[in-house]
């Protein structure tokens, strides 16, 4: 295989950023009086919006809330998650994710981040990772979650590549639809998916792929 791109999603797969979000979700649904928030509702927001995440957690509940309220307790949530991000150092990033990078970025391979976090550049900062990319998108500005392809293809158009000729490295199912809808090459990174191309365990295994 050949690609002229690899387009990484971030939490998961470069870093791994999940717990926080899980304790920061958890410490706001308990504020609420939601109790039934666990590690496996917590399954169900990876690779979505922030706000369909939160959706997701008040649906545990039986309260309604307005849309101003419910913009406060996505920013409180991302005011904790963020305090767990400040405490990010590069050594949060593996030697084979760092080490696989510096080779994809010596073979010419061009690198993408599609993330709909917006907090992507700020980890990207906090890991020291920027100098890895080419090109970033993320959940600022965008319009439509995973699986819909926007943040890929956004990605793709700021590298100036196709996505026929760029491949997509997701751990969600919901990241994986996305690649999919949006003509790239789908590899699920510890993910058992039936729709994704191909399946991999290890990072440092998209050495052989590219």
């Amino acid at each position: 295989m050949k690609f002229s791109a690899l387009i990484f999603d971030l939490d998961g797969v470069l870093v791994h950023t999940d717990k926080f979000h899980y304790l920061a979700w958890k410490s706001l649904a308990e504020s609420l009086g939601i109790t039934t928030f666990d590690e496996k509702v917590n399954e169900r927001l990876k690779g979505v919006s922030r706000m369909t995440s939160l959706e997701i957690v008040l649906s545990l509940g039986k309260k309604e809330y307005s849309a101003s309220e419910k913009q406060a307790f996505a920013e409180t949530k991302n005011t904790l998650y963020r305090e767990y991000l400040s405490k990010m150092t590069p050594d949060d990033v593996t030697n084979e994710v760092r080490g696989t990078l510096r080779f994809l970025k010596a073979r010419g391979i061009k690198i993408g981040l599609g993330s709909v976090s917006k907090n992507a550049p700020y980890i990207l900062e906090r890991t020291d990772l920027e100098k890895y990319f080419d090109a970033v998108s993320d959940g600022n500005g965008l319009i439509n979650s995973k699986p819909d392809p926007e943040v890929f293809l956004k990605a793709a158009e700021r590298l100036a590549v196709s996505p026929k000729d760029s491949a997509v490295v997701e751990d969600a199912a919901a990241g994986i639809d996305a690649a999919i809808a949006g003509g790239f090459y789908a590899i699920a990174y510890n993910l058992q998916y039936a729709k994704a191309n191909i399946q991999i365990k290890d990072f440092s295994l998209l050495k052989q792929i590219i």
